[in-house]
């Protein structure tokens, strides 16, 4: 699978801690870069299933859901 960009909307951000939360999870994961994290949402470079994502932020509290997918 070639790497592509998502958007998501994350939410419960409400402060750099958790700016900070979302980045070390998000490129905790194999093949995932956070490209931009802000309160509310995040732009995310990756190899892996936007699904396996979402359900990566879930389980440290901050629920999320795919904006758009580009190339």
């Amino acid at each position: 699978m070639a790497m592509s960009s998502v958007n998501f909307a994350i939410d419960n951000m409400h402060c750099g801690s958790c700016i900070r939360r979302v980045m070390q999870t998000l490129n905790a994961l194999p093949s995932t870069h956070a490209e931009e994290v802000h309160v509310g949402g995040a732009r995310v470079r990756t190899e892996i299933s936007p699904a396996e994502i979402e359900r990566a932020l879930s389980a440290v509290g901050y629920p999320a859901r795919v904006q758009n997918e580009a190339g």
